[in-house]
């Protein structure tokens, strides 16, 4: 499953102020279902490293006129990328179908927000917050401790009455390189956790150290590489900003992994 995503902030890390623009966002939203998408996911507020938080006020300003345009004027479920209970309820009351919370489900409201609209919710990993997530994270062994959070979040959930769980590793967020790496090879580790597994590595910084420093728009073939190495481990939707090479690439990953 293809989640495509929709950046309505002029500071994302890959694509901010691309679709700041109501217009621009529409018609990026649109070519990504006509490629292929089979979610689109909206977010307000860049999450990237060192970011800084904005209010709950410009995050609604920024993301209700797309959901309202895309909900009139397209079938395919919206995912909200928030972590705050008040955007994600207003959201949900406008149609939104499924809530992206990168922290995890930690904010006791946002729990009772997901439970009381029963909406599928994407827990994700991610060690401290953006601004300082990178400072220097340490893990002991990173798949384990990822391991450990998720079935504490899993449980806060189920107790809440929320069944339908995504599971999130966090690619990038509070992780070197080399955790990276660990989380996506070993990625299977998480499936006996028996949930859906999301991965989202679209032209993340690692891929750039890795490809010899190379910019966020020439990350293109590391982002496909590592999307198919966690298809092939696991993961059953991935995150991209590139829809039409990376339904490409998942039809061959697919054939190959479901072959005889």
């Amino acid at each position: 499953m293809i989640v495509g995503i929709l950046n309505v902030t002029p500071d994302s890390f890959s694509d901010g102020g691309l679709f700041f623009d109501t217009e621009k966002a529409i018609a990026h939203a649109k070519e990504m279902i006509q490629e292929g998408a089979d979610i689109i996911d909206i977010g307000g507020e860049s999450t990237k490293p060192g970011s800084v938080p904005v209010s709950e006020e410009e995050e609604l300003r920024r993301v209700k006129p797309i959901i309202e345009r895309l909900r009139k004027e397209t079938t395919v479920p919206i995912s909200i990328d928030t972590y705050k209970p008040r955007v994600a309820e207003e959201c949900l009351k406008l149609g939104v179908q499924i809530v992206n919370d990168v922290t995890g489900l930690r904010n006791e409201e946002m729990i009772r927000v997901v439970a009381q609209y029963k909406a599928p919710v994407v827990l994700m990993h991610m060690k401290g917050m953006p601004k300082s997530m990178q400072e220097n994270p340490v893990y002991t062994d990173v798949v384990q401790e990822i391991k450990e959070f998720f079935k504490e979040r899993i449980q806060a959930a189920r107790e809440a009455g929320i069944q339908d769980i995504i599971l999130d590793p966090g690619i990038g967020f509070g992780k070197t390189v080399e955790h990276n790496l660990q989380i996506l090879k070993r990625l299977g580790e998480f499936k006996d956790l028996g949930y859906p597994i999301l991965v989202g590595t679209s032209r993340k910084s690692f891929i750039g150290k890795l490809n010899d420093g190379a910019p966020v728009e020439q990350r293109l073939e590391g982002s496909l590489a590592s999307m198919v190495i966690a298809i092939m481990n696991g993961a059953t939707m991935v995150r991209v900003h590139d829809v039409k090479p990376a339904k490409r690439a998942i039809q061959i990953a697919d054939a190959i992994k479901y072959t005889g």
